[in-house]
């Protein structure tokens, strides 16, 4: 999809566009609500990503100009702001949906999928395989050698990191942004926990394992 994302902190934009960019999405960055709205306005993108608090012009008006002028985006909306008033403030401004900060990436791609398929962007898949491994996104469930697997809420996002990037060697600080969050203070023993729940669940029993270890570099999986 192609995705416009209106953040003013540098650090969270390069964060989120990598990540968007690394699932497959195609994105533009603005920095300040006015510029944001302009570049909106055309309706070229299949996806917005809204902070709240911008400046010049906020999340919330910048969504409402938008609906005022019948542009029909989808919106997501990202704020530090998690009160119920807020969150009713900007599903009525216009956004589809509302992310709270900070958030793991892995819930930021999942939210955007979603969108996306609420858009009728049926061509994306919702299915991933590795080898004999299969993961349905939209129902989050694992199978092996079609037996079930029966996984955590975060065993299965760690899961869906890794599948998605088949092949590529993820460092654990990678790992942690995109399954944790990139502000969760999250130690790399956490996720070496985590690896050994997963491979105890997908691996063993199996004469070739999937999930692997880079020594000094980070974790892959290949078939």
């Amino acid at each position: 999809m192609d995705v416009l994302l209106v953040e003013d902190d540098p650090r969270i934009a390069r964060v989120v566009a990598r990540a968007l960019a690394e699932a497959g999405h195609r994105v533009d960055v603005a920095h300040e609500g006015l510029d944001g709205l302009a570049r909106a306005e055309g309706g070229l993108y299949d996806l917005l990503v809204l902070d709240v608090l911008l400046p010049r012009l906020d999340g919330f008006a910048l969504a409402r100009r938008l609906r005022q002028q019948r542009v029909r985006t989808p919106i997501l909306m990202l704020t530090a702001r998690d009160a119920v008033a807020d969150r009713v403030r900007g599903l009525d401004a216009g956004a589809d949906d509302y992310l709270t900060k900070p958030f793991a990436l892995e819930e930021l791609l999942a939210r955007v999928r979603a969108l996306g398929r609420r858009a009728g962007d049926a061509g994306e898949e919702d299915v991933l395989r590795v080898a004999d491994l299969t993961l349905n996104l939209g129902r989050r469930e694992a199978s092996r050698a079609e037996r079930q697997v029966e996984l955590t809420a975060k065993e299965f996002d760690l899961l869906a990191y890794l599948m998605r990037n088949v092949g590529r060697v993820l460092t654990k600080s990678q790992i942690s942004d995109h399954v944790w969050g990139y502000d969760a203070e999250v130690t790399s023993n956490v996720v070496e926990i985590y690896i050994h729940y997963l491979r105890n669940k997908i691996d063993r029993g199996f004469s070739h394992p999937l999930i692997r270890t880079v020594r000094g570099v980070g974790y892959t999986i290949k078939p």
